[in-house]
């Protein structure tokens, strides 16, 4: 990838990327594409901070589009749900016990406030962490609400108009450009994901709950979508932790939010693995399997 010059005496590490955008002149649309829909940012706080981060996500972008051809992005075939199923084969492997259609009674602590197992139907399954999302623990006053979020799946016979009739897509409209605080996100897949029927498409349209009619906050999103067979739209809560994670060895997750590319949710599994492990995932390590050698220096 060729990276334009950097502008004399520009230091990324201190100046801000307001200024380096700036500097080349850009309109507030092009600034918008940028910092939303390439380096994904959800608001403008990225303007006022060192320009390095974004640069980062930038190349990010570019050298995933490079590598991967006509999207930088990547989506499971048959869908997300694939992802914890590829997680169970490797648990799986690795010793990792199952326990199905068991509901979570309570998490129990010992004295020094320590988890020390999960209670279901009586029995307790004892374990020395728990990693779970928010809503295990509602009434705990382990996490706090942070917001809503309103969604609307959205079932066509037909590709999202003006996208080259794209079997799947992710469309982000920059708050500034719809009038909002938060960006509204459209993400489509289809028959060639295995996730609908051959000719149907899914488009999810998402956003952050700003008013008190969260439907109507979908309006500019769903306007791009063409005509819909069916439409589901649901809001949902938002939270984070608040919880004393080292102390208690319980790792709660953030909700997901409005966002279509997963960004947040990869940052929060990176969180709690720093958590859980106290050091960050090393991205340069490679598992070496036996009869493999490794190249990759220690």
């Amino acid at each position: 990838m060729l990276t334009p010059p950097l502008p004399p005496g520009f230091d990324a590490l201190t100046t801000p990327a307001r200024k380096m955008l700036d500097k080349y002149k850009l309109d507030k649309g092009t600034i918008d594409f940028i910092g939303h829909a390439l380096a994904l940012y959800r608001d403008d706080d990225y303007l006022d901070q060192p320009a390095i981060e974004t640069i980062r996500r930038v190349k990010l972008y570019a050298n995933s589009l490079a590598q991967y051809g006509k999207s930088p992005y990547l989506y499971p075939m048959y869908g997300l749900g694939d992802l914890p199923q590829a997680f169970a084969r490797l648990s799986a492997i690795y010793g990792g016990t199952y326990m199905l259609n068991k509901p979570i009674e309570k998490i129990v602590y010992d004295e020094q406030g320590h988890v020390c197992g999960v209670q279901s139907e009586g029995e307790v399954a004892k374990c020395k962490a728990v990693i779970a999302d928010p809503s295990y623990f509602m009434a705990a006053d382990k996490v706090k609400q942070t917001g809503k979020v309103v969604r609307a799946v959205c079932i066509l016979d037909h590709p999202i108009p003006n996208t080259n009739n794209s079997e799947s897509c992710q469309v982000i409209l920059p708050q500034k450009q719809v009038g909002r605080k938060s960006d509204i996100y459209i993400l489509c897949v289809s028959f060639a994901h295995q996730v609908a029927p051959q000719g149907k498409y899914i488009a999810i349209v998402s956003t952050t709950v700003e008013t008190d009619n969260p439907r109507k906050e979908l309006e500019p999103g769903l306007a791009l979508l063409g005509p819909v067979l069916k439409q589901f739209v649901t809001t949902s809560d938002t939270y984070e932790p608040v919880n004393d994670a080292q102390k208690e060895r319980v790792f709660i997750s953030k909700s997901y939010d409005a966002t279509s590319h997963f960004e947040t949710v990869c940052d929060d599994v990176l969180r709690i693995y720093k958590q859980f492990t106290g050091k960050d995932f090393d991205f340069t390590k490679k598992k070496v399997t036996p009869g493999e050698t490794s190249n990759t220096n220690q």
